[in-house]
């Protein structure tokens, strides 16, 4: 359902992006939340020519047939969608209202660059690509920050750690 603030969101993106300084204005005036502790590390312990890689991005592409991102709620959508490699391209939407994705909507690989992997793997300079792919909205706040971090964050984790990715690249929208 599109709403006016969703509308107006959607015209903010667009003069975002046909006016940088405009963007550049509102995200110097951007706090970020600061973080306890350590950034956690994991260096890759195979050679990148035998590496898994899966892509995480927070462009909010998903399936069509998967539940559209929630636009409504002010603070964002902490969940995820899990995307299918062989199949994303053939049947993706992108549910995300606070950048301008139209050239991601002609060429998806702007934001989740399956194509360019695929090429590096039959070019033996990556070990293989992951099958499922994760997707954020990208604009998460308030509340949903904690949910990402314990409990959406840890989910997808185990998922990686399940499939056996070795790295994985977060690509944003």
């Amino acid at each position: 359902m599109i709403t006016i603030a969703r509308i107006k969101n959607q015209l903010l993106a667009r003069a975002a992006t046909r006016f940088p300084s405009l963007a550049k204005t509102f995200t110097d005036s951007y706090t970020p939340r600061t973080s306890d502790g350590d950034i956690p590390w994991a260096p890759l312990t195979v050679p990148v020519h035998q590496a898994k890689l899966a892509l995480i991005t927070t462009a909010g592409i998903h399936h069509r047939h998967q539940i559209p991102f929630d636009m409504i709620d002010s603070n964002g959508d902490p969940s995820y969608r899990e995307l299918n490699a062989a199949t994303l391209f053939d049947d993706f939407v992108i549910t995300h209202d606070y950048y301008n994705h139209n050239d991601a909507d002609k060429d998806p690989n702007i934001i989740l660059p399956l194509d360019r992997l695929n090429e590096l793997v039959d070019e033996k300079i990556l070990g293989s690509i992951a099958a499922s792919h994760y997707s954020f909205m990208g604009h998460i706040d308030g509340p949903h920050i904690d949910t990402l971090i314990n409990r959406t964050a840890v989910e997808i984790a185990q998922k990686l750690r399940a499939e056996k990715v070795d790295i994985a690249l977060l690509t944003p929208g």
